[in-house]
């Protein structure tokens, strides 16, 4: 690896950055465009997946492209969809060489667009920020190899792990500084998800506030019954921000019609232990499409998906306060006897927010 291609592909990949959590079911990719040392291009994927990458890309280089380095984040697609193959678009503008770190798991691409580039003549360079990459890309890959999306749980607790006091108060519990940050992550994902509790306590908005997004994030609820407020915040908005309600088959008709007539989709989950079965949950958000889902709980919620080894990355804020034992706990009963149970994670980053400390913990397996 060139100290040139590694810069670039730095570039390339904080370019598809931009694009997280609104290109879904596509993946997020971005590509510069080089020519003799000097950007001449560059483009990420757009709302709803299209158009790519590459072909923004080389839409701003124009003539400029022929002889240059493509850096693309991900292996061009090979195959025809809604939007020609990148690897023809690439094969067109005349470029010399193409730089990707990792290949596309997509059975449609899976190596077809790396052959077809070199068969043209075009030199192809792969391995550079491949661990970069394969974290940007890993809900992609996740949905497309296992049929779930990436998956991160965000607690928000005192330094003796509450969520509320015993009466229910909880707002706020973190300062400004860490809620800009969560409202980062909600930016960065395709969809939020709390559970029903929640959603009957907190009356959540879900929105992204503070960051610029013109695809806003699908807001989910997980509640077995449908026993949620028709007049919450949720509810009065469904119209206009997606809202989908994650149900129990034994869910009531009446509510059903009643959610569906304010403008949310239903989607049904089959049921584990009398509630709503979490690896079946995140198999039918992945059958919709979805990559990257934020989970911001509650307890119960949060214990089900921890218990079940569905946290690929949990993000723990964490306030010098403390409520007691009497306070809600952040994580529901999980059945741990033995230590060598205990769902564990990899710290990989601690981060202050004004008075509150963000961790951020990342399972073994995650990539």
């Amino acid at each position: 690896m060139t100290a040139s291609d590694a810069r670039f592909m730095a570039q390339a990949l904080a370019l598809g950055r931009r694009g997280m959590g609104q290109t879904w079911p596509n993946p997020a990719v971005g590509c510069l465009i080089v020519r003799k040392g000097r950007v001449v291009g560059r483009g990420w994927t757009q709302p709803s997946g299209r158009p790519h990458a590459e072909t923004q890309a080389l839409a701003m280089a124009g003539e400029a492209a022929r002889g240059a380095t493509a850096y693309v984040t991900l292996e061009p697609c090979a195959h025809h969809g809604k939007t020609p193959p990148c690897t023809d678009a690439l094969i067109a503008a005349g470029v010399a060489r193409v730089v990707a770190p990792i290949a596309d798991s997509d059975p449609r691409v899976a190596g077809q667009g790396f052959e077809k580039l070199r068969q043209n003549g075009i030199e192809v360079r792969t391995g550079v920020l491949a661990q970069e990459a394969m974290q940007d890309h890993a809900g992609f890959f996740l949905r497309v190899e296992h049929g779930r999306p990436w998956l991160t749980l965000k607690l928000a607790m005192s330094v003796d792990g509450r969520i509320a006091t015993a009466t229910g108060e909880s707002q706020w519990i973190t300062g400004p500084e860490a809620r800009h940050a969560v409202h980062a992550l909600r930016a960065s994902h395709d969809a939020v998800l709390v559970g029903g509790g929640t959603a009957r306590a907190d009356n959540p908005r879900l929105t992204v506030r503070g960051f610029d997004r013109s695809q806003p994030p699908v807001r989910i609820v997980a509640s077995r019954h449908l026993d949620l407020p028709l007049l919450s915040d949720l509810a009065r908005t469904a119209k206009d921000v997606p809202v989908w309600l994650c149900h129990g088959a034994d869910a009531r008709g009446d509510l059903l019609t009643a959610w569906q007539g304010i403008g949310a989709r239903l989607l049904t989950v089959p049921l584990a232990g009398g509630r709503l079965d979490a690896a079946a949950l995140l198999k039918t958000l992945g059958q919709e499409g979805l990559t990257r889902v934020f989970c911001e709980g509650g307890g119960q919620l949060a214990a089900s998906l921890l218990a079940q080894d569905l946290v690929d990355e949990l993000h723990v804020f964490t306030a010098g306060l403390a409520l007691g034992a009497e306070g809600h706990p952040g994580i529901g009963a999980l059945g741990v006897d033995r230590l060598r149970e205990a769902p564990r994670f990899t710290l990989v980053d601690v981060c202050p927010r004004g008075g509150d400390v963000q961790h951020v913990w990342r399972r073994g397996s995650a990539t």
